[in-house]
């Protein structure tokens, strides 16, 4: 029990880190931006295919905003350069998914969502009227 209590506390600390607001808020930061890469790899597992979810760019975008209000928080110009622009892609992502998605269309046979400029209904195979 005594080396368990030695293994955790160190330093006076609870596994030697420091437990202030700051840092707590700096570590779930850290821990969101880290867990995008692990629902991407189970999103490619389930699918047999690489697959970036959407949920992938929320993660990153909001991971890298925590981490960018720590490190001005902190002062530090390395993490404040480091994360000041990746959340620019991020953002340009999810643009593209809202609209790849608002361009779905109801298929006039079973009322499924059409992806766009599709030819047939891939759920009944009813051909999709052109608007041209």
């Amino acid at each position: 029990m005594e080396l368990l209590h030695h293994l955790l506390w160190f330093h006076d600390r609870f596994l030697g880190l420091d437990w202030s607001p700051w840092h707590i808020f700096g570590y779930v930061g850290n821990l969101v931006f880290a867990s995008r890469v692990y629902v991407q790899w189970y999103t490619a597992e389930r699918k047999k295919q690489v697959v970036v979810p959407v949920i992938f760019w929320w993660l990153s975008l909001l991971g890298s905003l925590i981490l960018l209000a720590y490190s001005l928080h902190k002062g530090d110009s390395v993490f404040i350069i480091a994360n000041a622009f990746p959340w620019i892609p991020y953002i340009r992502n999810l643009v593209i998914h809202h609209r790849h998605h608002a361009a779905f269309t109801d298929c006039t046979g079973c009322g499924q969502k059409i992806p766009p400029q599709s030819n047939y209904c891939p759920n009944c195979g009813v051909k999709v009227k052109s608007d041209a």
